[in-house]
């Protein structure tokens, strides 16, 4: 047995080597094809059905046509794919440059031998081998090959005509069992010049001297109106007309007859015989698919192609398929999708208080401040307090689903609903941009330092009260610390400290982008719009910005951050005041020395946390006359809005529950500030009607 397999294998490779002799550039070729630069690839069946022979007998073709072109970088290049129930490229168009690195490479294929998958191999050629990144020049035509000996075992139609649309001209050679109607399918037109199908492999080559003469340009066969129905072929200083394989030329030289091997009953088809010329094909009938042995017929899984619609199972039938849901699921009306079974939407419960559906199930749940009992239906109601994170600062009180906070004496309940503070508390987000540039100089930089810290001290600085960020800029931009990275004064300041000078340029505009785009955001600290907690932003300069300013001042006031600028030195008035928010009067300071910031922090605390410095007086003249009605109309406003609140608050439905002494502190407070602001009205009139300061002598004469 061993030495008749031995001797099988011999033969084998004897055989072998006879073809690969044959399968070189012939010796002394005729002259090389003179025709324009062309991108030539190879699509080669080596589907199991391609014998070993007639594999060989395809190098032989392609080695044959190559030796008649100009093979070059810059005339003719050539690619080589071989397909099967896979795609694998052998060579690109770029890989070789000369005609004997061709041959070798060609000669070194090793067969696939599997299924017949020609649209996989179409796509494959159409996305990858003609792609610049293989080697595919612009504006050189794309040719491609499909040599075939089978049905294909995949749409082919729809990705050959996007083939051709893209400019891809098409010639496809069948053997022996190939599928007219499959090569059609992919071919360019006209048919007759782009089709050819043999009868077996010996007759290839006659593809092969049509190909040569299509790619070479011009001979008498093309210039002269020959008549022939099939093939044309030129010879010295005439032609003579051929029939494709399967064809007999008649006697008047220039027609054909095909011959139908079907009528004749010379084929072994088990449902449907498809005639060639000269050959033929074996098909199936509607449902069933060709088996490998291209003969026999078995039904189609029409499931496993995986282009159905089902959005579960498909359970594939005669001539098609059907499609199934999972449980919890229900197939609805187009026979494809499925959708879940929603009990809970469908009544189908018996929860108290939530039901949650899962597809044809559901669970029960219950209201916030509720348990779910044993049974998994009803609920009882709990202690929420002592059941969540409440997060309130100092005393948390239950009620049925809910809860609220309160505080102590002295104390109110913050916008949060969970921190507290005195009448004097502000909470906001403050932001500032300090100038590091080298004109500031170190020295002075300690000085600004200083000056941040003193803001932060008039700040109630704590995670839910006022969050302060720190960045620094000069040529470029750094954040030095954001919103939440520090929740106390004393953390903010040791930071501010440390700050290392920067130097270099003023870039004030890219400072005030960072700060809208980055400073302020949500990732950074900054608090939801929606809490309507008040965003600041403070820009400390000493010099002319170098780059410009306008886009981004007027993009944080439309983002309604309320803006500040603090000049010193050789500050620009003009920009500090496009910077500063309106009235400009109460967001602009300007001081010609380092050492007077300080002033400036004292200035800025009155406007920042106005609450803060009720009763406090700005550096201005309290008898001048704008101040007076400044101050007249900033008290009747108070109390209009302090009478609108506690009105609103009487007549209307509180939405939370609220402690009363929490209730009655608050309005205690306010009444006694507002009774403070009248009083302090009052004392200004009397004070600067009597002539003090130089002013008017009379109440009347002041308005």
């Amino acid at each position: 047995m061993r030495m008749r397999q031995l001797g099988a294998l011999c033969g084998l490779m004897l055989l072998t080597l006879a073809v690969l002799a044959s399968a070189r550039p012939k010796a002394g070729s005729e002259q090389k094809c003179k025709s324009g630069p062309v991108d030539l690839v190879f699509l080669i069946d080596s589907s199991r059905s391609v014998r070993p022979y007639e594999f060989e007998t395809m190098r032989k073709f392609m080695i044959d046509i190559l030796d008649t072109l100009d093979i070059g970088p810059n005339t003719t290049r050539v690619g080589v794919v071989q397909y099967s129930s896979q795609v694998r490229s052998e060579f690109s168009l770029k890989t070789h440059t000369r005609l004997d690195s061709m041959v070798k490479g060609i000669n070194q294929i090793i067969p696939l031998a599997q299924g017949t998958m020609t649209g996989l191999a179409i796509r494959y050629m159409m996305n990858v081998a003609f792609s610049a990144e293989e080697g595919d020049r612009p504006k050189v035509p794309n040719v491609a090959v499909i040599v075939t000996d089978g049905r294909p075992q995949d749409r082919v139609a729809e990705v050959a005509a996007e083939a051709r649309q893209k400019g891809i001209e098409i010639y496809a050679v069948g053997v022996a069992r190939a599928d007219m109607a499959s090569l059609r399918a992919m071919a360019s037109l006209p048919f007759e010049d782009h089709v050819f199908l043999v009868e077996s492999f010996d007759l290839i080559q006659q593809f092969g001297q049509q190909f040569q003469d299509k790619l070479c340009g011009a001979d008498l066969c093309l210039e002269s109106d020959h008549g022939c129905e099939h093939i044309c072929e030129s010879s010295p200083g005439s032609y003579h007309c051929l029939c494709l394989p399967g064809y007999t030329l008649n006697d008047n030289g220039k027609t054909c007859a095909a011959v139908d091997l079907c009528a004749g009953r010379k084929h072994d088809c088990e449902q449907i015989c498809v005639s060639s010329p000269g050959s033929f094909t074996c098909d199936c009938n509607k449902g069933y698919k060709l088996n490998d042995d291209k003969t026999t017929c078995s039904m189609i899984d029409y499931c496993s192609f995986g282009n159905h619609t089902c959005d579960h199972e498909c359970v594939s039938v005669l001539g098609g398929f059907l499609c199934r849901c999972d449980e919890g699921y229900r197939l609805l009306g187009d026979g494809t999708t499925c959708r879940a079974i929603d009990l809970c939407a469908e009544g189908k419960h018996d929860c108290e208080q939530i039901c949650i559906s899962a597809p044809g199930v559901f669970t029960c749940d219950c209201n916030k401040g509720f348990k779910l009992n044993r049974d998994k239906r009803t609920c009882t109601n709990m202690d929420l307090c002592n059941t969540v994170e409440h997060g309130c600062e100092h005393q948390c009180v239950s009620t049925p689903g809910s809860y609220y906070c309160i505080c102590p004496e002295g104390q109110l309940l913050q916008e949060d609903g969970k921190s507290c503070g005195t009448c004097k508390s502000a909470n906001i987000d403050l932001v500032l941009l300090i100038d590091g540039s080298k004109s500031v100089r170190p020295q002075n930089f300690e000085l600004v330092k200083q000056f941040v810290n003193q803001v932060v001290d008039s700040l109630d600085v704590s995670a839910h009260g006022t969050r302060v960020g720190l960045v620094q800029y000069s040529s470029r931009v750094r954040t030095e610390f954001p919103l939440n990275m520090y929740h106390s004064a004393d953390e903010i300041k040791a930071a501010v400290m440390k700050v290392v000078y920067m130097e270099k340029g003023t870039m004030t505009g890219l400072a005030l982008k960072h700060m809208l785009e980055h400073s302020f955001s949500e990732a950074e600290g900054a608090r939801p719009p929606s809490r309507n907690i008040p965003r600041v932003g403070l820009v400390f300069t000493d010099g002319r910005s170098q780059d410009g300013i306008t886009e981004y001042t007027k993009k944080a006031k439309e983002a309604g951050i309320t803006m500040y600028a603090v000049g010193v030195g050789k500050a620009v008035e003009d920009e500090l005041r496009e910077i500063a928010s309106e009235p400009v009067e109460k967001h602009f300071y300007y001081t010609t020395d380092f050492s007077a910031i300080s002033t400036i922090a004292e200035n800025l605390k009155i406007n920042v946390c106005p609450e803060e410095s009720q009763g406090e007086i700005e550096v201005k003249d309290p008898c001048a006359c704008e101040s007076l009605v400044e101050f007249q109309q900033a008290t009747m406003s108070s109390l209009d809005q302090f009478t609108q609140k506690h009105i609103l608050f009487l007549t209307s439905s509180p939405k939370h529950k609220v402690h009363l002494f929490s209730i009655h502190y608050r309005f205690t407070c306010e009444l006694n500030e507002s009774l403070l602001l009248l009083n302090q009205l009052s004392t200004g009139w009397d004070h600067c009607s009597s002539g003090a300061a130089g002013e008017p002598a009379s109440v009347q004469e002041v308005i």
